[in-house]
C-alpha cells in the first residue's frame, strides 16, 4: 500500500504570500509513486472525475482514504488553521490537460483546502507547472512555479486571492485532487456536477 510520507508532510514549510500554500517535490518514497503511477486509471479525456466514479486498483483508493485520517486532517488543519475534523472530503481524478486548461481562477469558496498529489513519471515540458499567482492578471505575475512530477504535492487554503493556474499544455497530466469543504450540502452539489461531466464525457467518446 502507497502512503504519503507523514514525516514530509509535517515538516512542510506554509508560504503565506501571497496566500497560504505549501509544497513538497516528493511526498511519497520513488517506488511508491511508480506503483500509483502504474496504477491510475486511463483517463483520456479533459475534466475531473469522482473516484467513486472511476474503476481504480485498491492501492490508489487506500492512498486518498489516508487523507481522511484523523492524523492527516490535523496536520493540514494546523497548518492553515482550521479545524478539518468534521468537514466532509471529497476526491477527483484528472488525467488529461486540454488547451484551454490551467486558466487563471480561485478555486470554490465551498472549498476550504486544496490538495494535489500529481503523478506523472517525470516533467520536462515548459508548460504545465503549476504557478502560484500574485494576481488574477497574469500567469507571468507568480511567486512558484511547481512541477507536477512523480508524486508532487501541493496543498493551499482557499481563499479570495488564491489565483492559480498554469500555461496551457495539451496532453497527459495526471492529478489527484484532494479538497475538504464546507459541509455536505458542498459536497453533494460538487460530486453532482462531476458526475453530469463524466457521463456527457463517456456519451462524447
Amino acid at each position: 500500500m502507497s502512503q504519503i510520507t507523514i514525516e514530509r508532510l509535517s515538516s512542510a514549510e506554509v508560504k503565506t504570500s501571497p496566500f497560504p500554500h505549501f509544497y513538497l517535490e516528493r511526498s511519497l518514497a520513488s517506488d511508491e509513486a511508480s506503483a500509483l503511477i502504474a496504477d491510475f486509471p486511463p483517463l483520456d479525456k479533459g475534466g475531473s472525475f469522482n473516484i467513486k466514479d472511476v474503476k481504480t486498483s485498491e492501492r490508489l483508493r487506500s492512498f486518498v482514504e489516508q487523507f481522511g485520517s484523523k492524523e492527516v486532517r490535523s496536520i493540514l488543519g494546523e497548518k492553515f488553521a482550521l479545524d478539518l475534523s468534521d468537514k466532509p472530503m471529497m476526491a477527483t481524478l484528472r488525467g488529461y490537460s486540454r488547451a484551454k486548461d490551467g486558466r487563471i481562477h480561485t478555486d470554490s469558496k465551498t472549498k476550504l483546502i486544496t490538495v494535489l498529489i500529481y503523478l506523472n513519471n517525470d516533467w520536462s515540458a515548459p508548460t504545465g507547472r503549476l504557478r502560484i499567482l500574485r494576481s488574477g492578471k497574469s500567469l507571468d505575475d507568480y511567486s512558484d512555479e511547481l512541477l507536477p512530477g512523480p508524486g508532487s504535492l501541493v496543498a493551499f487554503k482557499v481563499t479570495d486571492n488564491c489565483w492559480h493556474g498554469y500555461p496551457s499544455f495539451v496532453g497527459k497530466r495526471q492529478a489527484i485532487q484532494i479538497n475538504f469543504l464546507s459541509g455536505d450540502k458542498a459536497k453533494k452539489k460538487h460530486q453532482f456536477f462531476h458526475g453530469i461531466s463524466a457521463r456527457l464525457k463517456s456519451l462524447l467518446r
